[in-house]
C-alpha cells in the first residue's frame, strides 16, 4: 500500500495535536466497566450521567451526547439558521476552513468572516456587520459564532469581558450566539474564569473529550431544552444515533473527572517550548502569545518551508510537529507528552536548524 503523507507513521514523540491522545489505563477500565443501554431512547446510564455533568458544568438545562465536535457544530447551525441565512464568524475560525464545508453543504447558510486578531472579534466589529433585517436584497443575519479557545489564533482564550461584548451586540438584535468550545476546558484552566460563565454568554455550546481531555471519541453539546430537543433529529439525521454508547461515554465521566486540573501541566510545557524554540536562531515565536496548549512558530528564518523542516523533525528525529502555512508550524502539548519530550523536541529543532 502506497504511504498517506497525510497519515506517516507513528512517531515517537507527536505535537501534531491534542486529538492523538490515548485513553489512559484508568480510563480504559472506566470504558470496560461502564453501565450501558440504548443511548437514542435515553437509556443509556452512563450517556446520561455524561450529559447531566455536562450540562451541569456548563450551566445548561440540557446536553446531548454527539460522536464529534463537527457534527456539534453543524447540527448547531442547522438549527439555527434557514437556507440562505448567514452566520457571522471569525476569519481563521475551524467551522470555515477545516469542516468540509459543511456550513453550505448541511445548513445550507452562508458566512461573513471577521478580521479578528489571533481568532477573536469585538462587539462593535459584530454590529457593524449584522445584515439588516428589513432589507430585500441581503441575507439575514441568523448567528454569531464563536470559537473557544481560537485553534488558528494560537490556542487563544477569549477574555470574558470581550465575550459579553459579542453577546450584547448579538442581544441588541435578537441573534443568538453558537460557541465552539472544542478546547473550553483549557479556556477555564488558563483564565480562572469558570466554564458556565463562558457558557452563559453563548446560546449553544460544547466541548471536546477528544481533545485535551485526552478521550479516545465524542463531545457534548449543551443549551436550553427547547434546543437540545431540536438538536435530536438532526442527531439521528446525519448519523449520530448510538446505541450501547455507556462504554465510550464512561470515557468522558471520567476525564471531567480526572483530566481537566492537569490541562495546567500542558500549558506549562507548551510555554517551556516556545521559550526554548525562540533562543534557537532562524526560528519566530513569541512565547507571550502561548495562552494554552499551542506553540506557533515561523521556519521561514531558516530558509525551508514547513513541510520540509516538519518532514525531517519526523524522518530524522522521531517528533511530529504540524505544518500549517507556507513557513508556519504548529506544535499541540497534551497527556502524552511531558516535560522530557519538550526538552527533546527543543534540542532536536536546534540540531536541525544548525544544520
Amino acid at each position: 500500500m502506497a504511504s498517506n503523507p497525510d497519515h506517516p507513521a507513528a512517531p515517537r514523540i507527536d505535537f501534531y495535536s491534542d486529538t492523538i491522545t490515548r485513553p489512559t489505563q484508568a480510563m480504559r477500565q472506566a470504558m470496560a466497566e461502564a453501565e450501558v443501554g440504548n443511548e437514542q431512547a435515553g437509556e443509556d446510564p452512563t450517556v446520561n450521567r455524561l450529559c447531566e455533568m455536562t450540562a451541569d458544568l456548563l450551566g445548561k438545562e440540557a446536553a446531548v451526547f454527539l460522536p464529534s465536535g463537527t457534527m456539534c457544530n453543524q447540527i448547531s447551525y442547522r438549527v439555527w439558521c434557514n437556507r440562505g441565512d448567514e452566520i457571522l464568524l471569525e476569519k481563521s475560525s475551524h467551522a470555515l476552513h477545516f469542516e468540509v464545508g459543511g456550513i453550505a453543504a448541511l445548513a445550507g447558510a452562508m458566512t461573513q468572516a471577521i478580521d479578528g486578531n489571533r481568532g477573536l472579534f469585538t462587539g462593535d466589529q459584530v454590529a457593524q456587520r449584522i445584515r439588516d433585517p428589513h432589507g430585500h436584497h441581503t441575507q439575514r443575519t441568523a448567528l454569531i459564532s464563536v470559537e473557544n479557545t481560537a485553534n488558528m489564533g494560537g490556542g487563544t482564550v477569549w477574555p470574558i469581558e470581550q465575550l459579553r461584548g459579542v453577546r450584547a451586540a448579538a442581544q441588541a438584535k435578537g441573534i443568538p450566539v453558537h460557541m465552539d468550545g472544542a478546547r473550553l476546558p483549557n479556556a477555564v484552566v488558563a483564565s480562572g474564569t469558570a466554564a458556565a460563565d463562558f457558557a452563559v454568554q453563548a446560546d449553544s455550546v460544547w466541548i471536546d473529550l477528544s481533545k485535551g481531555l485526552g478521550c479516545p471519541v465524542g463531545a457534548v453539546l449543551a443549551g436550553t431544552r427547547k434546543f437540545i430537543e431540536k438538536v435530536w433529529p438532526f442527531k439521528h439525521m446525519y448519523g449520530g444515533a448510538m446505541r450501547q454508547a455507556g462504554i465510550i461515554a464512561a470515557a468522558g465521566v471520567y476525564a471531567l473527572e480526572h483530566h481537566v486540573d492537569r490541562l495546567a501541566d500542558d500549558h506549562a510545557n507548551a510555554r517551556r517550548l516556545a521559550q526554548g524554540l525562540a533562543t534557537i536562531e532562524g526560528i519566530s515565536v513569541n512565547p507571550n502569545e502561548v495562552d494554552t496548549n499551542m506553540v506557533f512558530f515561523d521556519v521561514a528564518g531558516l530558509g525551508t518551508s514547513a513541510a520540509a523542516f516538519a518532514g525531517r523533525m519526523l524522518s530524522e528525529y522521531g517528533i511530529r510537529v504540524g505544518p500549517m502555512g507556507p513557513t508556519l508550524i504548529r506544535a499541540v502539548t497534551h497527556l502524552d507528552v511531558d516535560t522530557s519530550a519538550v526538552d527533546e523536541a527543543i534540542a532536536a529543532a536546534r540540531d536541525l536548524a544548525a544544520r
